[in-house]
């Protein structure tokens, strides 16, 4: 069997996405301790505790309930969280409460998950310092849900979004396409947002928006531990009005081996600031690459119609799928489609053997591209209405959840309208 027949002969990776993507903000850096009683609950919690929401919490899972609790806390001291399961009735429950409290720190939170359904419990348990009681079945992302919600400053800001773009192989577009949406979202909603070139020894925003070469995310990663909003505004380059471009160094002088937590602090830093944060991930393959992209909202995969790009994106795919259970599948942008004389993997195979649908299918425009490259300015400047330009306009449209008003189905994606266009 060739290549080619084996992938398209691979069962699909992907299933429909069932449920709704659940936005609350990342559990801080707390220690966590959840005693369960039942199967059931001890697999909802480990579910929990692997989310990208919860990567900073030191969690651990224990079997036993309260009483495994209290033997554990006679002995040591308690985590900032403590959950416990509990089948008891109003009564002993009240019992357990009060014993925790005994060899409880003064700073520990408690969160019960209880079979009982009752409001007169519920309301019991509050007047008793519990923080939230859950009631059994519960869902993973519903415990996320409640964790999250404990540590929620009233009137804290907003964190932004983050969407990382990442090539299936290198020089398949993803750059270009970072900048584009980069540049739609800030054009289209008003709203600020920051481009973040990760790709250290090449990145190509700095040419992309015709800037002077900056130390911009060196700078950033050298001062990462004095870094705050002040200085961080300071390495930003300014385009337009609500576009901000943290540009790479694009120099071989320095070596970048990189840890994995390396990009934390620029992140959080970038998310506090606007809504939008638009990461371009380098075709690498390391620790710092790996955890920034499961940790992003959303995920876009840039691919050419081609054998590796099918091998290449089936194996992310994969990846995110078990690694992300409780977010949405990666968003697909193929790109360069209809190059003349070349072999092509049909755009419906591909997403057919992918099981998933693409956001955007880019045609082979070499005249486009090449003179905004050439310029350094995105495509709405230079071919305002050109097919690109309307997809990526729809790509910041999927990946942000936001409609700009417009007729919804220019820039939709038609296999019909492609193919007539390209012949």
């Amino acid at each position: 069997m060739t290549g080619l027949a084996t992938l398209l002969s691979v069962p699909p990776l992907v299933e429909s996405f069932e449920g709704r993507v659940v936005e609350m903000l990342p559990v801080p850096a707390i220690t966590l301790h959840a005693f369960c009683e039942t199967p059931e609950i001890t697999v909802a919690m480990q579910t929990a505790v692997a989310d990208r929401r919860m990567s900073r919490t030191h969690a651990t899972v224990h079997s036993g309930g309260i009483d495994a609790a209290l033997e554990l806390y006679r002995k040591t001291a308690t985590p900032d969280l403590v959950l416990f399961e509990s089948h008891a009735e109003a009564a002993q429950l009240y019992v357990q409460l009060d014993a925790l409290a005994d060899v409880c720190g003064t700073s520990t939170k408690v969160m019960v998950i209880g079979h009982a359904n009752d409001i007169e419990l519920f309301r019991g348990l509050l007047a008793r310092g519990l923080s939230e009681y859950l009631v059994a079945p519960v869902e993973p992302m519903a415990i996320i849900a409640a964790i999250s919600r404990l540590y929620h400053i009233v009137g804290a800001t907003k964190l932004g979004r983050s969407f990382a773009f990442v090539g299936a192989r290198g020089g398949a577009g993803s750059s270009t396409i970072a900048q584009n949406v980069a540049a739609s979202m800030a054009r289209m909603y008003g709203s600020d947002v920051i481009l973040a070139d990760l790709d250290l020894p090449f990145g190509s925003a700095g040419l992309g928006f015709n800037l002077d070469r900056g130390q911009g995310m060196a700078e950033a990663l050298h001062d990462a531990n004095r870094l705050d909003e002040g200085l961080f505004e300071k390495l930003l380059n300014r385009c337009g009005d609500h576009l901000n471009v943290l540009t790479a160094p694009a120099s071989l002088e320095t070596l970048y081996d990189l840890g994995e937590g390396v990009f934390d602090r620029v992140v959080d830093l970038a998310r506090s600031t606007v809504p939008f944060v638009v990461l371009d991930i380098p075709h690498v393959w390391t620790s710092w690459v790996k955890k920034t992209l499961l940790a992003a909202d959303e995920i876009v995969i840039t691919a050419e119609p081609d054998l590796v790009g099918l091998r290449n994106t089936k194996n992310l795919v994969a990846l995110l799928q078990q690694a992300r259970p409780n977010d949405a599948p990666p968003k697909l942008v193929l790109n360069r489609v209809g190059i003349p004389k070349r072999a092509e993997i049909k755009p419906a195979q591909f997403v057919k053997a992918l099981n998933m649908d693409s956001v955007a299918c880019i045609a082979f425009e070499p005249s486009t591209f090449s003179t905004a490259a050439n310029s350094g300015r995105m495509i709405a400047d230079v071919a305002a209405r050109s097919p690109a330009a309307r997809h990526f306009v729809h790509i910041a449209e999927m990946v942000s959840g936001r409609a700009t008003g417009r007729d919804r189905r220019v820039g939709r994606f038609s296999f019909k309208r492609l193919w007539g266009g390209l012949r």
